[in-house]
């Protein structure tokens, strides 16, 4: 396959990602869940400070992406 092509390949991947995220982005405020404010995120409030570790969204998003990267690969093949 020449570049040129490879390098549309890309593109058309990247947009179609782009429109994905920017879609559930602004869908967010009517999902049944808050992304970023699932049950098992850390939120430490003392004073003046907030501290907030999303470990559930982490976890989420980590699962979600490799199941993606492992559908690509396996239709690459």
């Amino acid at each position: 396959m020449s570049p040129e092509r490879e390098l549309g390949r890309a593109f058309l991947f990247a947009a179609a990602l782009l429109a994905v995220v920017g879609a559930v982005l602004y869908f967010s405020g009517r999902l049944p869940f808050r992304i970023g404010r699932l049950p098992g995120d850390i939120v430490h409030r003392s004073g003046n400070t907030k501290f907030y570790f999303p470990i559930a969204t982490c976890i989420l998003l980590s699962a979600a992406l490799t199941l993606l990267f492992w559908f690509i690969s396996r239709f690459r093949r």
